[in-house]
């Protein structure tokens, strides 16, 4: 009978696997089935060591993010973390891959230190495949900046100036896993995450598309035969030059759009069939007569008014100044008419009894001026008296026939002045 597995592949199928690149180069994003990486390229001006001073540097990194997987903690190297780092070395570094010596720039003073990122976006199973197939593609597709060295003096141009050089790469090793269940009797290939907590045994080739094999690692301490390791090696070289064909047209597909200044990066790779990709319909907008539908619907609109009529004053001597408003800081007229009706029934005596109340500080009569000031309030009252006497009076009170004559007369009805 012809088993299938959880998912609906045969024994020995891949997932589908999507390959996309970012705005910059050396940003690759790697879609294996549910699993998701991305790995990121960079380069530093150093010095190398010094047991090999002609040599560049390369660096390998695995970020296991709390994003893609609840069990990974952020900050902490677990023991898959390390173990995924040193099969990535191994598959890329101890293979020579990579031209190192092309990365001298000034013997045993300045190399170039390149640093592969390997960031996990979302865990399904099997992201040493993954994390491989990024890594490499990512350093195919990196581009360092051209350099020129004038004795001790090393210029580094920018890509405005000069184009950036591409890594010299002799192979392009990739990493196959195979799942082993029930003591080696059963094999799978690109097992997800759901069997590999079940598995018994991992074995991982790492091979290039010319079938050399670059590392080979088992683990989970079960036993295999010799005929079992080569029949999982005749399955990796066929996995492998399928893998590195889509990645060179991968590479060949991003290399024409970035010439022909189409659609690259994000902007390819963003899904436009769902309703989270912001997908809209184009809608014809006319914009040759706006000028004239702006004008036409101020027009019919109704203009606002330029001033703002004077409020109504519930209380006497209230009012409001602004700009476009009418200046009513004064009494209005009826208020004031019907206040002067009202004090027309006062007696003069309750008259100066209202002023002989006030505290008075210091009063001055000269000539025919009389003036009340208070030290504290600094305010300075003139009285006009019909007949004053040409002295000064000090801290006492005015008599009350002066204070009759000192009083202002407005009309033929006496009103006090208020304070």
């Amino acid at each position: 009978t012809n088993l299938c597995r959880l998912d609906g592949r045969q024994t020995y199928d891949y997932r589908k696997i999507k390959i996309s690149f970012g705005t910059d180069y050396g940003c690759c994003f790697v879609d294996l089935g549910q699993t998701r990486v991305m790995a990121q390229v960079s380069c530093e001006l150093v010095a190398p060591k010094e047991s090999r001073p002609n040599e560049g540097i390369m660096f390998f990194n695995i970020e296991l993010s709390p994003m893609a997987s609840p069990g990974f903690e952020q900050g902490r190297q677990s023991e898959l973390s390390v173990k995924l780092n040193r099969q990535l070395e191994r598959c890329l570094r101890n293979s020579k891959c990579i031209d190192t010596e092309s990365l001298c720039v000034v013997s045993g003073e300045k190399v170039w230190q390149i640093r592969v990122d390997v960031h996990t976006l979302n865990n399904d199973g099997n992201l040493m495949d993954a994390a491989s197939i990024a890594a490499i593609t990512a350093l195919c597709h990196f581009r360092r900046p051209d350099v020129s060295t004038q004795g001790q003096e090393v210029t580094v141009y920018s890509p405005e100036e000069r184009d950036p050089i591409p890594l010299s790469i002799y192979h392009m090793p990739i990493s196959v896993s195979f799942a082993f269940f029930q003591q080696g009797t059963y094999l799978l290939v690109d097992p997800c995450e759901r069997e590999e907590r079940v598995m018994d045994g991992l074995l991982v080739i790492a091979m290039n598309k010319h079938r050399e094999i670059c590392s080979i690692q088992s683990s989970g301490g079960i036993m295999l035969l010799k005929e079992q390791v080569m029949r999982c090696s005749k399955i990796a070289g066929v996995k492998v030059s399928e893998i590195t064909e889509l990645i060179s047209e991968a590479l060949l597909n991003d290399r024409k759009a970035r010439k022909a200044g189409g659609k690259c990066g994000f902007a390819e790779s963003m899904q436009q069939d769902r309703i989270t990709a912001l997908k809209k319909d184009e809608t014809p907008v006319e914009m040759t007569d706006v000028t004239e539908t702006a004008n036409g619907i101020i027009q019919k609109g109704e203009a606002a008014p330029q001033t703002v009529p004077s409020p109504v004053l519930p209380v006497p001597g209230v009012g409001q100044v602004g700009q476009g408003l009418q200046n009513s800081w004064g009494l209005e007229e009826d208020d004031e008419d019907d206040y002067e009706e009202e004090k027309n029934d006062n007696s003069g005596d309750e008259q100066v009894e209202e002023v002989t109340k006030m505290d008075v500080g210091e009063v001055c009569v000269t000539g025919d001026v009389v003036e009340i000031s208070d030290s504290e309030e600094e305010d300075v009252v003139i009285l006009n008296p019909e007949h004053a006497n040409k002295t000064s009076i000090k801290g006492r009170k005015l008599p009350d026939d002066q204070i009759k004559q000192s009083w202002p007369v407005r009309g033929s009805n006496p009103r006090p002045w208020r304070y």
